[in-house]
């Protein structure tokens, strides 16, 4: 197949590029407006618990999913004449929607309510709505309404300041945001990785190669993003995933096959034979690494919140369109371009105003990263061991990290809602964000009595402020159910609000939510929690129940895929440890920046907690990167391996080989990587700045510390044991086994 486009782009360049540039505008009219399709939420389990009894309590009760608040602040207090005017307002204007639903206020609830919608020194209140709708529409709905009183109400009330808050506006402020966000990340690397492609590919046109496959990579990608989000929920923040990893990978494969192609030239080849031996070689690298990418990061897609699910969608089609891009357009570039493709070479151009001549060619040997590898190779032992010390030792923080959900608090401080949140938590005497729900979803039988007693038991439980249970009329024999339904009851089912005086994502905060479950029900009949603690709890256990199953399925592909590509049972062994081993100072620097609030939390509001999404994220993006440069030495070292005598001298040479002819690629690809991750901490959503961090630091652990320094090491400890297989797995892998040469051994 490769050796087919390598002759299509010999016959054809133009029009290979042609058809290229029409497949990029389509696709970019397209997926221009994707994040319209897209949300901000996803980090629930669908199937769990809270979910269970949110979907009960909307569906009986007809209580919003997503919370909506408005703060009402004014120099005469709530009780005033102008907060009084513009809270009116704001309530008959939310009213009047669609979506509103359980609307209270300082203005319209009942004396004994209203101590808890007004702050503590009286100048600010809150209109408090439920929205319908989910993670999905919630938000978009509590938007809506926040611009309808923005422009109906606001304008008559100038002299009472409103902001609006609460979930709904989290979520949606958060897309807005990352939209935002976007931009700017892009503006950053882009031009940036320009720069660096300038300098490293010898000239204008040879960098903007990879910048038109990273581009036709990325649009490509969002259209697929697009057509996906018309049949299942996808997340906004996998749009940030396609940008940077798109234009990280688009560089990556083309600058290896391209520095293929310059060393076929320079063994002497000819210009078509030395695109066919590239593309048969390096081609068959950039394929087999797309592969290794795409299935470690498709591994999310077992999680069941859709957050990971989206990055599992935008990462497995941005790599495969990466692949795709550089496999097509890059020989067909190459073709049209011929010596062109190293003009404009901006480096030659320095050297002659410097008139200095063109540096000799020199054999490999002489390469620095070949006489790196050798000076490694010489101290392996002492080598190897400091290095995996060091990076055990920066990953110890990570033993200390504690698990919550995202709140107000990842936006930046501009943000209306990051500031009702903040003014909630510190001037209200009741945050109902720390309330617990507890369902009955079959009260049928109950009497009011029996619903009482167990109110009356729960809050004996310690830290519960309040237990509000159903009242009203019951229907006949007292009993709950129709047809009539009181307030906290409904449809044979009911419902108690437990207040809390306990912080959130505390160990407090679990230990209440075990003492309510032990509670003992009436009748022992089931329950159900919901509120944000119990949403917290199914989060963390839907990711550490899976997290065995998602660890085994990358470790399984990784070993089977290499064991493809090198015929070796130690080799991938070795990958995945030393993977591993590479993400342990980006978890440890999560928790120690993040969650610890170290350096400033770097610019973020450190909250004593870790999304547990994103170490799940950070890994199976990270680990598969590391695969990406694990296959780009390995191949090249496995060549020079077979063409050796194989002999445990020869290992030594074919890794010094292998790490001097990818080193500079790797560098350099690891460089630009590094750009496009970097620009991600621009980020003013706080989670995805840690994301940024995180990358960023896998990426420059693994390609110096790992790849250039504790594979070698290994590599030469290791000796001849490197390549070996049982003799039933080495007769396999001579029938099925992938070679990086043309010529199979």
């Amino acid at each position: 197949m490769l050796h087919r486009v390598a002759t299509l782009a010999i016959a054809a360049p133009r029009r290979v590029l042609v058809v290229a540039a029409l497949v990029m505008v389509a696709a970019a009219v397209f997926g221009a407006p994707v994040a319209k399709s897209l949300s901000a939420g996803g980090f629930q389990d669908p199937s769990a618990e809270s979910s269970r009894a949110t979907g009960l309590l909307a569906d009986k009760f007809g209580r919003g999913e997503v919370q909506l608040l408005f703060m009402v602040t004014a120099p005469g207090g709530v009780h005033g004449a102008a907060a009084r005017a513009a809270g009116m307002d704001i309530v008959n204007r939310i009213k009047g929607g669609r979506y509103a639903v359980d609307v209270v206020s300082p203005w319209t609830a009942p004396p004994q309510a209203v101590a808890d919608l007004v702050s503590k020194d009286g100048r600010s209140g809150l209109v408090v709505a439920g929205i319908v709708g989910g993670e999905k529409e919630g938000p978009a709905r509590a938007q809506a309404l926040a611009d309808g009183v923005a422009q109906s109400v606001l304008p008559r009330h100038r002299d009472v300041t409103v902001l609006a808050g609460g979930p709904g506006m989290v979520y949606s402020q958060i897309n807005s945001q990352t939209e935002r966000d976007l931009l700017v990340m892009e503006s950053i690397a882009l031009p940036v990785s320009f720069v660096v492609l300038v300098w490293v590919f010898g000239g204008l046109l040879a960098a903007a190669l990879p910048v038109m496959v990273g581009g036709l990579a990325i649009v490509s990608s969002l259209s697929v993003l697009r057509l996906i989000a018309t049949t299942t929920d996808v997340s906004i923040f996998a749009l940030s995933l396609s940008s940077a990893l798109g234009l990280a990978l688009a560089i990556d494969y083309t600058l290896l096959i391209v520095s293929r192609y310059r060393d076929e030239i320079a063994e002497g080849a000819e210009l078509d034979q030395a695109l066919i031996q590239t593309m048969q070689t390096a081609g068959r690298t950039v394929m087999f690494s797309a592969t290794t990418v795409a299935l470690s990061i498709a591994a999310m897609v077992l999680f069941p919140m859709y957050f990971l699910k989206s990055f599992a969608y935008a990462g497995v089609a941005t790599v495969a369109l990466c692949a795709l891009a550089a496999l097509i357009v890059t020989p067909a570039a190459i073709v049209l371009l011929g010596p062109r493709l190293d003009a404009l070479d901006v480096r030659r151009g320095i050297r002659r105003l410097q008139h200095r001549d063109e540096p000799p060619g020199r054999p490999v040997t002489q390469f620095f990263w070949y006489r790196w590898a050798k000076s490694v190779m010489r101290r392996s032992m002492v080598i190897g061991l400091a290095g995996s010390a060091v990076l055990l030792v920066l990953g110890l923080p990570f033993l200390g990290i504690k698990w919550g959900f995202p709140d107000d608090r990842v936006l930046p401080g501009s943000s209306s809602a990051r500031q009702v949140g903040d003014r909630v938590r510190e001037g209200f005497t009741d945050n109902s964000a720390t309330a617990v729900t507890i369902v009955l979803p079959d009260a049928r039988g109950l009497t009011p009595a029996d619903v009482e007693r167990y109110a009356a038991r729960l809050s004996g439980v310690a830290d519960v402020s309040s237990v509000s249970a159903p009242t009203g009329t019951f229907a006949a024999g007292n009993k709950i159910g129709p047809p009539t339904a009181p307030a906290g009851a409904s449809d044979g089912s009911a419902f108690l609000t437990v207040g809390s005086n306990v912080p959130l994502f505390s160990t407090l905060s679990e230990t209440q939510l075990d003492h309510l479950r032990e509670v003992g029900a009436p009748d022992g009949r089931a329950v159900e929690l919901t509120g944000l603690a119990q949403i917290n709890r199914d989060s963390v256990d839907a990711v550490t129940s899976r997290l065995p199953l998602v660890l085994i399925v990358i470790a399984a592909v990784t070993l089977v895929l290499l064991f493809l590509l090198t015929g070796s049972v130690v080799l991938p062994v070795k990958a995945v440890i030393l993977n591993v081993l590479s993400l342990t100072a980006a978890f440890g620097a999560l928790v120690w920046i993040f969650q610890d609030g170290h350096l400033g939390a770097l610019g973020t509001t450190p909250t004593g907690t870790l999304v547990a999404n994103m170490p799940v994220l950070l890994f199976c993006i990270a680990f598969g990167l590391s695969m990406d440069y694990e296959v780009f030495l390995i191949s090249r070292i496995r060549e020079f391996w077979l063409a050796s005598e194989r002999t445990r001298a020869d290992n030594d040479e074919s890794v010094a080989l292998g790490v001097a002819y990818t080193g500079r690629v790797v560098t350099t690809a690891a460089l630009v990587m590094l750009i496009s991750f970097t620009a991600l901490i621009a980020a003013q959503v706080s989670f995805m700045r840690m994301f940024g961090v995180g990358l960023t630091l896998a990426v420059f652990v693994d390609a110096t510390l790992v790849r250039m320094i504790l594979v070698p090491a290994c590599m030469h400890i290791l000796g001849r044991w490197n390549w070996w297989a049982p003799a039933p797995l080495a007769r396999l892998h001579r029938r099925i086994g992938i070679s990086e040469s043309v010529s199979r051994a």
